[in-house]
């Protein structure tokens, strides 16, 4: 769930459920296609705070998180430390290979729920990303995940990039900053075929999701957490103060809901389930 940048670690449990707190609540889709069954070891890419990892373990034999930030990590151990059969590490995903835990055929499954499109970012690591999760899986095993797809967000995206270009920024570098990368059905079957995997289904999924309602939340608390690479591309408070407040001023009436008074993303996700060949 979380980014995997090692950069400042702005992720933290109680900003996560005031601002995102729906992520693992909506991964019932992909749960369902990983199909932990009690004889699997299961390894959580980009875990977060656990929540799913420790879910997956009432119905397999053991998981694995691992996750950049520290401070989730600690989240983690601190309300699951008692639960047998549960371990967690804090590790940049992007170089699994690096990772004290890497063995090849360790696991039966590979799972990863809203962090891939963190993990994938950096174009330079993206295919190593993949061939690592190749070789860590044992043969026969599935690989399922759920991240950001081709049009993600893009109400907030654009504003957020418009929004620190009027505090200075060129438009080439703010779309560098962009922490996400949300690849179509076509290219991220290419990637996952190029490097071993079969890829047995694929989906994406236009899924309109409801934002929090918490006064530190909603599109202001999306803004700050899920943004924070953007306004850290602003060289004073006063700067990324004014950008936050223009994403939410913009955004205002264009993902508001008159039904319910609430606001809405446009979340597009993409859900794989791919295997390495026996």
């Amino acid at each position: 769930m979380a980014q995997q940048q090692p950069a400042q670690d702005h992720w933290t449990q109680e900003a996560y459920l005031t601002s995102a707190a729906f992520v693992p609540e909506l991964a019932t889709t992909v749960l369902q296609w990983l199909d932990p069954q009690p004889d699997d070891i299961v390894l959580d890419l980009g875990c977060g705070d656990g929540v799913l990892t420790a879910k997956l373990k009432e119905t397999c034999a053991s998981a694995t998180g691992v996750d950049a930030s520290a401070n989730l990590i600690t989240a983690a151990k601190k309300v699951y430390s008692t639960k047998a059969g549960l371990s967690w590490h804090v590790q940049d995903c992007r170089y699994l290979d690096r990772w004290v835990g890497f063995q090849e055929g360790a696991y039966t499954k590979v799972f990863s729920n809203a962090a891939l499109h963190w993990i994938l970012r950096d174009p330079s690591t993206r295919t190593s990303v993949l061939q690592d999760v190749y070789a860590i899986l044992r043969p026969g095993g599935t690989f399922a995940f759920e991240m950001g797809g081709k049009g993600n967000v893009g109400e907030v995206h654009a504003a957020l990039i418009a929004a620190v270009v009027h505090q200075g920024v060129s438009l080439e570098a703010a779309r560098e900053l962009s922490p996400w990368f949300f690849p179509s059905e076509a290219l991220m079957k290419q990637m996952l075929e190029n490097v071993g995997f079969a890829v047995q289904r694929i989906q994406l999924e236009y899924r309109p999701t409801k934002l929090t309602s918490d006064k530190e939340g909603g599109i202001e608390g999306w803004a700050r957490l899920m943004g924070a690479q953007f306004l850290e591309g602003l060289d004073s408070s006063e700067k990324r103060e004014a950008a936050v407040k223009e994403v939410c001023e913009v955004l205002k009436t264009v993902i508001s809901h008159e039904e319910d008074d609430r606001m809405y993303l446009g979340y597009v996700r993409l859900r794989v389930l791919a295997t390495k060949p026996a």
